[in-house]
């Protein structure tokens, strides 16, 4: 009756919170047994059906899922993560991760058991995960101590199936220390490469890992690996992944993560003109590198505005205006960039047209109907409009700023769009989320 209750419990939890987990026990034939599988699938699976989405494999279930699961849930609620697929491995129930990883002491290569459980998960349960899931180019795989040395050897393969991996104190083979640095220098695509200990480590694992990280940093294929090392202080052996989890996904997710004042002041602020294409290039390295086809948030179209008005690189909202105008085509957005762009032209008939096509339109953030009549309001005082007009990006500084001055930094909290939930990246809202 207990259990029944527990079961019965769990099943509600999860369909009141809307997530889908499911446990399958699959059938190996390279393991000869059966083992239990965990699924987890965003929220938005069901009803993004054309999305494909990255996936996070984690061995050691038992121990790891729920940290993961924790981590990423709290990371996609401020946008600082996407939605992932997050598989687990069962390999608790009869100590079976020490016959998957087991390692040759004399060669540092698998065994014959280690061999078959590599085979499984590259043989079997992937192509079953890619038949059943929408998966995308991203796929990264984690272990903790014994299954984080394992997970190594899924780079000697010249075309590894992960490209991001997760090491969290991990027992290395012998010879391990320099054939991971080696392989890093020669693998020819993108790869996340994080690994953690602590000063309470166990001191073989230490010193392995000590010398593995220094190998790793003289990889000089910098634009290759993006590498990240940890060393917790005061964190014993067990309480490590704890610590790592966190740190790791928000290395690997970096990309993905909104612009932030940091990002602006140091790669956009300088720039003097190109801002624009800065942003294109931001967001077709999220797609490329994490396999995340997302919209362009609203606070980096913010960003990037203040990066314009602060160099005065007025032609730049026309380029702006060609990503509104196709991503957000329902709001003011566009037509916000185009009068804005023509008024720096003293195109003041066009940019008054623009302000007024927008009172049909959703408001967006602090673009409303009211701001838009103002702005029409303004522009009228313009007429006739001038000769002088801008040519291609040669006088682009010649004109007066008519517009509201902006802070040249990216938008605070109280310049964006009020909220009382964490933005996605794939909602068409009339108020963008914080």
């Amino acid at each position: 009756m207990k259990n029944l209750f527990i079961a019965i419990t769990t099943l509600v939890s999860v369909c009141f919170y809307g997530q889908t987990i499911t446990t399958e026990s699959f059938l190996s034939g390279k393991l000869n047994t059966k083992r239990d599988i965990t699924v987890k699938l965003p929220k938005s699976y069901d009803t993004a059906t054309d999305r494909a989405y990255p996936m996070i494999m984690v061995l050691d279930s038992e121990y790891l899922f729920g940290l993961f699961d924790a981590n990423l849930t709290y990371g996609k609620s401020w946008d600082d993560m996407p939605d992932v697929i997050l598989v687990g491995i069962s390999q608790n129930k009869n100590n079976e991760r020490y016959d998957d990883c087991e390692m040759d002491e004399k060669s540092g290569l698998p065994t014959d058991k280690s061999s078959a459980f590599f085979d499984f998960i590259g043989t079997e349960l992937m192509p079953h995960l890619e038949k059943k899931y929408r998966i995308s180019a991203f796929r990264g795989i984690a272990g903790v101590d014994t299954t984080a040395g394992f997970i190594n050897t899924f780079l000697y393969k010249d075309m590894p199936i992960f490209n991001s991996f997760i090491s969290i104190s991990p027992d290395l083979a012998l010879g391990m220390e320099q054939r991971v640095a080696q392989r890093l220098n020669a693998i020819k695509k993108p790869i996340f490469y994080y690994q953690a200990t602590s000063d309470l480590d166990l001191k073989k694992f230490q010193t392995q890992i000590k010398t593995l990280d220094e190998n790793i940093r003289a990889v000089k294929k910098d634009t290759m690996v993006h590498y990240k090392f940890d060393k917790f202080k005061n964190i014993p052996h067990y309480g490590i992944a704890a610590c790592a989890i966190p740190s790791a996904l928000y290395q690997i997710f970096n990309l993905y993560q909104p612009i932030s004042n940091t990002e602006y002041k140091e790669k956009i602020e300088p720039l003097k003109e190109g801002h624009v294409a800065y942003l294109r290039k931001k967001y077709e390295i999220i797609e490329k590198e994490l396999g995340v086809k997302l919209k362009v948030r609203y606070t980096d179209f913010l960003a990037i505005e203040n990066a314009i008005k602060k160099h005065e690189a007025w032609y730049e909202y026309e380029e702006l205006a060609q990503i509104s105008g196709e991503q957000y085509e329902k709001t003011m957005l566009y037509d916000y960039h185009m009068a804005v762009y023509w008024e720096k032209r003293q195109e003041y008939k066009k940019a008054l047209m623009f302000y007024q096509n927008s009172f049909v339109k959703k408001e967006i953030g602090e673009f409303t109907k009211d701001f838009m009549m103002s702005k029409a309001e303004d522009i009228k005082r313009f007429y006739p409009p001038k000769k002088d007009k801008l040519k291609g990006g040669q006088a682009k500084r010649n004109f007066e700023d008519t517009t509201q001055p902006v802070p040249d930094a990216p938008a605070t909290p109280e310049q964006q769009p009020a909220t009382d939930t964490p933005p996605t990246e794939n909602k068409d809202t009339e108020k963008p989320k914080n």
